[in-house]
């Protein structure tokens, strides 16, 4: 009774002790990630331009006007805010996942820790990499199909805000699409699914891909494509990546077995 006692103590105590280094771990992603917004919130304004450039340009393009409306009383200065926290999570996307690494390392084995920095600097790029392509190819091809379906009389002048609720939707989107080498090479590292199974379910990732592309973008087939095929080529890249799974002695003296059998069945 009293080891059981001291069991379930212990067990009480870690849980406990997990829960105050989560607690603190999330604190300093919080304290970071404000003090980064509040660097860049002198820089919004500009930052918020950059940001809607797309759409001002294709607005000029189309309509020869190039100019957002701020319905909201409060528009104009949330925008800049969120903008600041936008920015500030994009930069602070590598100490974000540093932290969560080392919330997560005592579990870790020695050669799993190696693998800390490249992760983190390949997933830092590859989300990099997903803004970088929704922002200079996608961001044209959808804003274009929207003006083209747009019927003559419509004054189209889109809010700031809705335009940047949906400028985040299709940045996550694709930036969490570029991280399907990561998520390839880390399933088949630690054995939840190793690389032949991944390539027996490669109709079904196609699938997900088309499935995923439709929920993010506007409904026109090339945006979705746009999004679709990058993320089925970032999964074939993936299993290029991925270990191997490597054949054990018993594995080896299986197909030996199987060999003989064969051998000795053809000669009969």
């Amino acid at each position: 009774m009293i080891k059981k006692e001291a069991t379930e103590a212990s067990s009480g105590e870690g849980l406990f002790s997990h829960l105050i280094e989560l607690r603190n771990c999330l604190m300093r992603i919080v304290i970071a990630l404000l003090l980064l917004m509040f660097s860049i919130f002198p820089f919004s304004g500009k930052l918020y331009s950059l940001l809607a450039q797309p759409m001002i340009d294709e607005l000029a393009a189309t309509a020869q006007k190039s100019e957002l409306v701020a319905i909201g009383v409060l528009s104009p200065f949330i925008i800049q805010i969120t903008t600041s926290f936008f920015f500030a999570f994009w930069i602070g996307l590598p100490y974000v996942l540093f932290e969560v690494w080392r919330f997560v390392a005592p579990g870790l084995y020695k050669h799993e820790k190696r693998l800390v920095l490249p992760l983190i600097v390949s997933s830092s790029l590859l989300f990099s990499l997903g803004m970088a392509f929704a922002y200079f190819l996608v961001f044209k091809v959808v804003f274009s199909f929207i003006a083209q379906m747009t019927p003559e009389g419509v004054n189209w002048t889109p809010d700031i805000s809705e335009y940047f609720s949906f400028m985040i939707k299709i940045f996550l989107g694709f930036g969490l699409a570029f991280e399907t080498p990561v998520v390839v090479y880390l399933l088949a590292r630690c054995g939840i699914a190793d690389v032949h199974s991944m390539r027996r379910a490669r109709p079904y990732v196609i699938v997900g891909a088309f499935v995923l592309a439709a929920i993010i973008t506007p409904p026109d087939v090339i945006s979705q494509f746009m999004l679709a095929i990058p993320c089925w080529l970032l999964f074939e890249i993936g299993l290029l990546l991925a270990p191997k799974p490597q054949k054990t002695d018993e594995d080896t003296d299986d197909d030996s077995e199987e060999s003989e059998e064969t051998d000795t069945a053809e000669s009969k």
